[in-house]
């Protein structure tokens, strides 16, 4: 195969994605159960991540074996559990950044619903302000909030040196349901979401081409969910 993405159709892309799924490392009970929730109590669950997103998110935690995870962007707390529960063994810090004082409640009763208070802390605030206060160096940074920040969290991370040497940054919802590729690119977007991604679509348009031109750092982006960028520190020698 010499392209990167097979040419599926709307309905084609949902029966890939159940397959997927069911062929794949089942995310715990209790993590199904919060998506569920989440699902039918939100208007706006759409911006949480899959089923199948959590389980690369416990399977990506248990292969890295991360100490430190920064998440900038909670939402109902989903990822964070997944989060969680990839670092059982090695019983890593969790530390997820929120704005909004709805999705913050709901974080703080799923966290002390499933006790993952021992190692997971919600930091209130607008994220580039919240970001300035943290210290130390993380092993994963999973970012996941308003994409017209992306830019100025990534540049936060890099300038304050808060990603591990050997750490990884994961910017998720890269390609803003296709609209960063080009304006006609989701044609099944319906009219009511269709500007608010298409707003998207340009900020991370401009981000995706600043993060290339970033010396310091290695970009791969890779075409699964709704794109996600993958980032890493530079080898010091190959830096410009």
């Amino acid at each position: 195969m010499l392209g990167s993405i097979l040419p599926f159709n709307e309905e084609t892309a949902d029966r890939v994605s159940a397959y997927c799924e069911k062929n794949s490392l089942l995310i715990p009970d209790a993590l199904a159960e919060h998506w569920e929730w989440t699902r039918t109590r939100f208007p706006d669950a759409d911006k949480m991540s899959s089923r199948l997103q959590g389980s690369w998110m416990i399977f990506t935690a248990q292969d890295r074996k991360p100490k430190r995870i920064l998440e900038i962007g909670c939402f109902s707390g989903y990822s964070a559990l997944a989060w969680y529960e990839g670092t059982r063994d090695t019983k890593a810090e969790i530390v997820t950044l929120e704005y909004s004082p709805k999705m913050i409640a709901a974080s703080r009763e799923a966290f002390k619903k499933y006790g993952v208070g021992d190692r997971v802390k919600l930091v209130e605030g607008p994220a580039e302000e919240t970001l300035k206060t943290l210290t130390g160096e993380f092993d994963l940074i999973f970012v996941d909030a308003n994409k017209d920040g992306y830019a100025t969290y990534v540049k936060t991370i890099l300038d304050q040196n808060l990603l591990s040497p050997n750490g990884i940054i994961l910017c998720d919802n890269v390609f803003a349901r296709g609209l960063t590729v080009g304006p006609d690119c989701a044609p099944w977007l319906n009219d009511h979401v269709h500007p608010y991604w298409l707003g998207c679509g340009q900020a991370l348009d401009q981000f995706n081409s600043g993060l290339i031109e970033d010396s310091r750092i290695d970009v791969l982006l890779l075409p699964v969910f709704d794109g996600v960028s993958q980032i890493r520190w530079r080898d010091p020698a190959q830096r410009a």
